[in-house]
């Protein structure tokens, strides 16, 4: 029988294949059907199905041509461990953003370790760039400080340690009295369903405020973070300007994007 098609799904060996799915999934944060398919050597009918029960028992999402893991289960990892991870695309995603920030703008750039690379990629351009750009990051308050042709507002809130950045409500006041061009943000997760989603509420709660300030939203993610859901979601994918990513970054997934109209922007 061929393994695209027919129900092959084995009988007594159903419940330890669809154990061993949800581990996989769990670990990957997401699979295709075909994938699954290849991996376990049944049709893609049977691996449906497996999904389908893996679904109602809530081990994984379901989503078009594969699944999700329901909730990342990541720690809150701190900035300078993050910082540290998939760095080579981090700093590709920061040179193709750069290029969508023109000069005189006004610009948000969230606390991700993503931002801090598109924050870079403006330092090293050529003088005279009269930007202005809004942040709740330390670090790319302090690494900005230093260009007189970029002015720097640092969003108010209490500090927050491990992802050195502020938060909380007075952060608002900022953005309510600039007019702000484009914003661009990292995420913990980001799914089509759920969106970009975060590991905390008040990480959420000041990139929301961000994404309703302005008129253009980019997200800034690596493919590690596609088809993973954090806690909380702040910004619906449906109100996404763009996605900028790298090469690995789902296809399907990519697909359906530009299918909503969002350009998706990959390196590589």
């Amino acid at each position: 029988m061929s393994p695209t098609s027919g129900d092959d799904s084995g009988g007594a060996f159903a419940d330890e294949r669809q154990m061993e799915i949800a581990r996989y999934v769990e670990e990957y944060g997401r699979a295709r059907v075909t994938e699954l398919a290849d991996r376990f050597g049944v049709s893609m009918v049977t691996i449906r199905k497996d999904l389908d029960v893996l679904a109602d028992r809530g081990r994984v999402m379901r989503t078009h041509g594969g699944a999700i893991a329901p909730r990342v289960r990541r720690q809150d990892l701190t900035y300078a461990v993050r910082d540290q991870m998939q760095r080579e695309e981090k700093s590709a995603i920061g040179t193709l953003a750069a290029a969508q920030v023109a000069d005189g703008e006004s610009i948000i750039i969230d606390a991700s370790t993503t931002g801090l690379y598109l924050a870079r990629e403006l330092m090293h351009r050529g003088a005279g760039q009269s930007l202005t750009i809004v942040t709740n990051s330390i670090r790319i308050a302090s690494e900005l400080a230093i260009r007189p042709d970029i002015g720097v507002l640092l969003m108010g809130g209490r500090v927050r340690g491990r992802s050195l950045s502020l938060v909380g409500q007075l952060g608002d006041a900022v953005l309510e009295r600039v007019n702000v061009h484009k914003a661009f943000v990292g995420a913990g997760g980001f799914t089509l369903e759920e969106g970009l989603t975060e590991t905390t509420e008040e990480e959420a709660q000041i990139k929301r405020a961000m994404v309703d300030a302005v008129r253009e939203v980019y997200a800034i993610v690596d493919s590690s973070k596609w088809g993973r859901v954090a806690s909380a979601t702040f910004c619906p994918a449906e109100a996404l300007t763009g996605v900028i990513t790298d090469a690995a970054a789902p296809d399907d997934m990519v697909e359906q994007l530009e299918g909503k109209g969002i350009k998706v922007t990959q390196h590589g």
